[in-house]
């Protein structure tokens, strides 16, 4: 049976006899909680782990990392004693980009990936100028009620925005500041998923992931902007839940 035990990884539905486990990485400002209801909806058939980066909840008396590809590296440590079962990443938005870095290391020491399935972040060859880790507190609010994904009532409560901001802001950070160093294409296949209205991916920079695999690329789009997997859950646990079978078919 396997054992979890790592501030890093959050196991809410363990499925040890699963087969296959998908890791998840969340959103700037996100948290490992955030996909607990993907946990609940696809156990028994896949074992989710969900990361917790340092520097939120629990884990708030550790300090920011201040980069993607830092992220990254950690986060492989805890995952590559884990990997004697077929594995599958999941990133939303900055969680994307991560795993993308995450999944480039894991190939590089010889992992065999059932996948890579990105979530509204456009492609790493695809950059812009953001800066929106700069902004003054109120700004960087009305940023965040736009988007969507935050609970509203968590902007009536300062004590909590004040903790919150914090997170927010480091992320952003790491994110908008984030360069792909090159090197080749994952071997694995990447399941693209996006929002028609997300402000932050155009489609012709989702396409673009395209161009970082040889093993396959599929786009799949939903109505909906940068959270608009919270409006499509189902649709979106039978786009993993298919894609994760096929693969473990083909092995």
């Amino acid at each position: 049976m396997k054992t979890v035990a790592s501030p890093w990884i959050r196991n809410f539905q363990p499925a040890p006899d699963a087969p296959a486990q998908l890791v998840c990485l969340p959103h700037a400002g996100g948290s490992a909680a955030f996909y607990l209801p993907m946990a609940r909806a696809l156990t028994p058939g896949v074992d989710v782990l969900a990361i917790q980066y340092p520097g939120r909840q629990d884990r708030r008396r550790e300090g920011f990392v201040p980069s993607v590809q830092q992220m990254a590296e950690l986060i492989a440590r805890e995952i590559r004693p884990l990997l004697d079962q077929p594995t599958a990443l999941f990133g939303h938005s900055m969680g994307a980009a991560i795993g993308f870095e995450l999944a480039a290391l894991l190939e590089a020491d010889g992992a065999d990936l059932l996948g890579l399935f990105v979530s509204g972040r456009r492609a790493p060859s695809a950059m812009r100028d953001e800066a929106v880790h700069r902004l003054a507190d109120r700004e960087l609010i009305e940023e965040l009620k736009r988007l969507g994904g935050t609970d509203p009532t968590t902007f009536d409560d300062d004590e909590l925005v004040q903790m919150f901001l914090p997170v927010v802001r480091a992320d952003y950070r790491a994110i908008e500041t984030y360069r792909h160093r090159g090197g080749p294409a994952l071997r694995c296949p990447i399941v693209v998923l996006t929002g028609d209205a997300d402000p932050h991916v155009t489609r012709a920079e989702a396409e673009a992931w395209a161009k970082h695999t040889t093993g396959g690329f599929e786009l799949v789009s939903f109505r909906g902007g940068h959270f608009y997997l919270l409006d499509h859950a189902g649709q979106v646990i039978g786009v993993l839940s298919e894609r994760l079978s096929g693969a473990l078919a083909t092995r």
